[in-house]
């Protein structure tokens, strides 16, 4: 029996709410008590969402026209080894290519490269929305080179705002690499040596989902 009770499970997700942070442009979730066990007998919420709200992953389909989507993958994509690179005292605007090889013993033998921005501690605020850290180009394309399944970060987006067609999801995206955003309690994380899982919603042709994100040290 694989011995779960000797695991100590992190939960990497934000909490569901109708007020939480979502990418500018898009509506806010609505969740609507449609039954209720003291008028009904049972309790049912309809749930009215973006695919990519809150913590959630980007199948390639999301970004690239002929691109597989999250129901077109096997399951075993969304698990796997993780480490995560520590940029949460970075105060500049880009990850460098630079910056990722002094990392290479902690991406080598990875399947999931987290990136801990710290910016999971402006979620609620309008801080949230800007000045995150994220991988240049010409580092994304220095990650591409590996064989992993996904890059997660701790805040709303891989890419700038005011980035103009999504350069880092497309780089990523066309290596297979899924992204996975909005994560949480990357601080509580070892560097590397954990598993971790971001397993979507099977939504036909569906170009990304809501997931619940969970790190197994």
């Amino acid at each position: 029996m694989f011995p779960f009770f000797a695991m100590n499970f992190i939960d990497l997700s934000h909490p569901f709410t109708e007020d939480m942070p979502v990418y500018p442009g898009s509506d806010p979730p609505i969740l609507t008590n449609v039954a209720t066990v003291a008028g009904n007998g049972y309790a049912e919420k309809r749930l009215t969402l973006f695919s990519h709200t809150g913590t959630h992953i980007d199948a390639p389909s999301h970004v690239l026209s002929e691109g597989l989507s999250i129901d077109a993958l096997s399951v075993t994509h969304f698990a796997g080894a993780a480490c995560v690179l520590d940029f949460s005292e970075y105060s500049a605007p880009e990850i460098t290519h630079e910056d990722m090889i002094a990392c290479r013993s902690s991406i080598d033998g990875s399947e999931f490269v987290l990136l801990h921005t710290g910016w999971s501690r402006y979620w609620g605020t309008n801080a949230y929305y800007t000045g995150y850290p994220v991988l240049s180009t010409k580092a994304a394309q220095w990650l591409s080179q590996f064989r992993l399944k996904g890059l997660g970060i701790d805040a709303i987006s891989v890419d700038h705002p005011e980035s103009s067609g999504l350069p880092v999801h497309r780089i990523l995206l066309s290596a297979s690499i899924l992204i996975i955003e909005n994560l949480n309690c990357l601080n509580q994380l070892p560097s590397h040596h954990f598993m971790m899982t971001a397993f979507p919603l099977r939504i036909h042709n569906g170009d990304g989902s809501p997931v619940r994100a969970v790190a197994m040290l």
